[in-house]
């Protein structure tokens, strides 16, 4: 078939590398998320960064502001849409939730310094935005109510800020003891301990390093480094220190005396001292005409100079313009022209907007910090900012795998490192330190999907299989975490002992018992699949665990009309049926039954094992039935919070559990019913719109959710399966592997979207999954036949279920 290509689409390949022809980036809306269900705030939202950065960067530069409420707030990106600017700074997460971390290395220009100014204050300062701020990939504006407009852009590790000043007074803060602040009470707030500050080349220049604890992970302290420029010398520099007003555990403060007033001194370098002092710069330029000061900043964990050579390498030039391009080039070259889709009249421009932004999205996090460990020196990548792998194992990283394969094999040659040097893999990661788990030993999921589809390269696949060996047999020590004082939260599986002893999580002796036992079990199906080529005498061990599930399966549970579910069991074996109801889960968070979904949800999560469940749930029939009601309006009685606003159904698409359920259709060949459900939570819930995803980005794992069902294709974790849906573009060319193209391509897209036939690779398709060699391997081409009714056009096996294992 002619490709449907249109001549601004098409690419060249020149040695192996895609060069785009088209600026792609502009179709990319980078405040999809930025709002939730009530225009102009946050909550409910995707809780994203916007401001500018590149694929994979260290650097996220952007505003921080202020929270309006804090029973709602959202500060983990630092920007929000109705909160007043407390500051430009270097370092944000994205689309996360929980404490918030970083905000880091801060400037903030100001109009007046004059009482009630106060620079230890944010508050004091703080200014509320004029207008809309402007945002696209690489670029960010802001106007300030002082009459001040900001403009920023970011490389790698570095940024520069474009201070547009009005007439009369100028100055810039610089805060090394800014951060993103929790809520009152938050038990893992975030905070600064020490850093120091030295004025450079008269003022031009600053340097220093600031260290900071906690935020999301409960992290240990990690320290940045930066060196500061300005395009032109300030009349004035004055380095200040001032009390630690911040009710801060273990650390001096200045108690109950309110909040001080900044000490003023002469020297050049100004350090926090024993005290814990908040420190920084007041930089002061001649009172005069508007005027712009430009500033670059770059930061490092190794050292001022070296965060002073990423400026010299990275952002050269003081026009912002030339950063912009460069930032835009990259993400073209990197990202975005490795799909191409028609754009001609007749495309679908809402859907070429989701697809280009939601590549956007997934790239935000993890962060290569490969050159910048500053804990050992290994000569492997090193990768921070997992935030957390609970999130993006279901289908993130099965993206990577093909999109991104150098960078893939990075992250997980950098997993490994830290289990080798620190005892764990994480399955969060933030400021170099391990931490939070909310379920399992998810790094096991990741490895296991990368090792099964064949990823070899530079990766040590023996360390590889001891660090999952070690998640699978070593209980790591309580943290005693105020989130979760049963077991550690900062890595490894908490509640490994009930695991190894009982064969399930106990609701006596643990928490999440129902969830963490669903997600052992697939963690310990990954093993087994590892310990195949690695270890094969391990293999029937884990194979067998991986069906502890079942253990926990009550089949004298009812709701709804259905029998049969996953239920709280204590230590003593017996099932714990007292007030229990699979509808609820109270929360739903760390000290609940199941995290992030209810027991309903969670009973269809065994990836691994569908064939079982179908069983238990009472064959097919009950089965096609009982999943029919998770998407059934008004059914839902528990309170989804933030990751649910708005959704009354038993599934809950914003939060990851449920991301594979839509596509269960297909293990009894009703195909076209997971397009129609697929399909419809899709157009529903993610949206080209500020409120456009349902609930938190969480590092863009929604983004990928929705990337694999434009595709119309989803991968199944820990095996190199894929369920076949349907496609969202008549024809699609990615490239996959470096070098090979994916191509996807549909005909009767303009009369539906329920498949009538599959080819792949001009073979007639039968069945309703394929394996990864078929086509993400070398490359292939899958042929979707649409049309407007529902057919039963798969005649071939159902989709394997490798993990089954038959205990009745």
């Amino acid at each position: 078939m002619r490709s449907r290509l249109s001549p601004l689409g098409l690419v060249s390949l020149l040695a192996g590398t895609v060069v785009a022809s088209q600026d792609l980036s502009q179709y990319v809306n980078v405040f999809i998320g930025s709002e939730g269900p009530e225009a102009g705030t946050g909550f409910g939202g995707g809780d994203i960064f916007v401001g500018g950065t590149r694929p994979f960067g260290v650097a996220k530069v952007g505003i921080d502001t202020t929270a309006v409420d804090w029973s709602t707030a959202v500060l983990n990106g630092g920007w929000t849409p109705d909160g007043n600017v407390t500051g430009v700074s270097m370092m944000h997460e994205s689309g996360t939730g929980g404490s918030p971390k970083y905000g880091l290395i801060s400037q903030m220009p100001l109009t007046t310094v004059d009482a009630p100014v106060n620079v230890l204050d944010n508050l004091t300062y703080s200014q509320p935005r004029v207008g809309k701020d402007t945002a696209t990939v690489g670029y960010f504006k802001t106007q300030l109510k002082s009459g001040v407009t900001i403009e920023l852009s970011a490389s790698r590790h570095s940024g520069i800020m474009n201070y547009s000043f009005p007439e009369g007074e100028k100055h810039v803060l610089v805060d090394v003891s800014h951060y993103l602040p929790g809520s009152p009470g938050d038990p893992n707030g975030q905070f600064f301990t020490n850093g120091e500050i030295r004025i450079e080349e008269n003022g031009k220049a600053y340097s220093g390093y600031g260290t900071y604890i906690g935020g999301f992970n409960n992290g240990a302290p990690f320290t940045v480094y930066f060196w500061g420029e300005f395009s032109e010398k300030p009349e004035k520099a004055q380095a200040f220190s001032g009390d630690n007003t911040s009710p801060m555990p273990r650390y001096h403060n200045h108690d109950n005396g309110g909040i001080a007033q900044a000490k003023f001194g002469k020297s050049q370098t100004i350090t926090s001292g024993p005290m814990n002092d908040r420190i920084g710069l007041l930089l002061s330029w001649k009172d005069g005409a508007a005027s712009h000061i430009i500033s670059r900043v770059g930061i490092s964990s190794i050292s001022a100079d070296k965060a002073r050579s990423y400026i010299q390498k990275e952002i050269p030039s003081w026009k912002l313009n030339d950063t912009v391009t460069d930032s835009v080039k990259e993400w073209n070259e990197d990202v975005f022209s490795k799909v191409q889709v028609s754009l001609d009249d007749s495309a679908n421009m809402t859907h070429v907007r989701l697809l280009y932004s939601s590549l956007y999205f997934i790239h935000m996090m993890p962060s290569d910090r490969t050159g910048e460990n500053p804990l050992w020196d290994s000569g492997e990548p090193y990768w921070d900012d997992f935030y957390t792998m609970w999130d993006i194992f279901r289908c993130t990283v099965s993206f990577y795998h093909i999109f991104q394969p150098e960078y893939y094999e990075s992250m997980i040659r950098g997993v490994i490192d830290i289990y080798k040097h620190e005892g764990y893999m994480p399955d969060g990661r933030s400021g170099n330190w391990n931490g939070l788990s909310q379920g399992g030993s998810d790094a096991d999921n990741v490895l296991a999907d990368a090792y099964v589809k064949g990823l070899r390269g530079g990766i040590n696949w023996t360390e590889g299989y001891l660090a999952m060996k070690k998640d699978a047999e070593v209980t790591p020590y309580n943290t005693f975490d105020p989130t979760d004082l049963t077991a550690s939260t900062k890595e490894g599986r908490g509640a490994l002992d009930d695991w190894k002893e009982l064969g399930y999580v106990s609701q006596d002796r643990s928490t999440r018992c129902i969830s963490r036992t669903v997600e052992y079990a697939l963690n310990d199906f990954a093993v087994s699949q590892v310990a195949k080529g690695e270890m094969p005498g391990d293999v029937e061990t884990y194979l067998n665990r991986s069906a502890n599930w079942q253990n926990i399966w009550d089949p004298s549970v009812t709701s709804l009309n259905f029998t049969g579910f996953l239920a709280p069991k204590l230590s003593n074996g017996k099932f714990n049926s007292s007030d229990y109801d699979p509808l609820l889960c109270d929360g739903c968070e760390w000290q609940s039954i199941t995290y992030e979904g209810i027991p309903w949800e969670y009973s269809f999560v065994i990836p691994h094992d569908v064939q079982t469940l179908v069983k238990l749930m009472g064959g097919a029939d009950t089965f096609e039935n009982r999943l029919d009601l998770m998407f059934k309006p008004n059914m839902s009685v528990q309170n989804l919070g933030a990751n649910g606003a708005g959704i009354t159904t038993l599934i809950n698409i914003g939060n990851e559990p449920d991301f594979a359920t839509p596509y269960l259709y297909n293990y009894i060949n009703k195909q076209s019913k997971s397009v129609d459900q697929s399909r419809s939570l899709a157009t529903q819930y993610f949206k080209d719109v500020a409120y456009g995803i349902p609930g938190n980005s969480d590092a863009g794992a929604m983004n990928s959710w929705l990337l694999w069902q434009m595709l119309g294709i989803y991968p199944i974790v820990t095996q190199p399966n894929y369920l076949l849906s349907s496609p969202w573009f008549p024809d699609l060319n990615m490239t996959i592997n470096g070098n090979s193209t994916l191509r996807i391509s549909a005909t009767g897209l303009d009369e539906g979207y329920y498949v009538q036939s599959v080819k792949i690779n001009g073979k007639q398709w039968t069945k309703n999954w394929f394996e990864h060699d078929d086509v993400m391997t070398r490359g292939g081409h899958i042929e979707f036949e649409l049309g407007k009714d529902e057919k039963a056009w798969e005649s071939g096996e159902a989709p394997p279920s490798p993990g089954h294992v038959d205990r009745n």
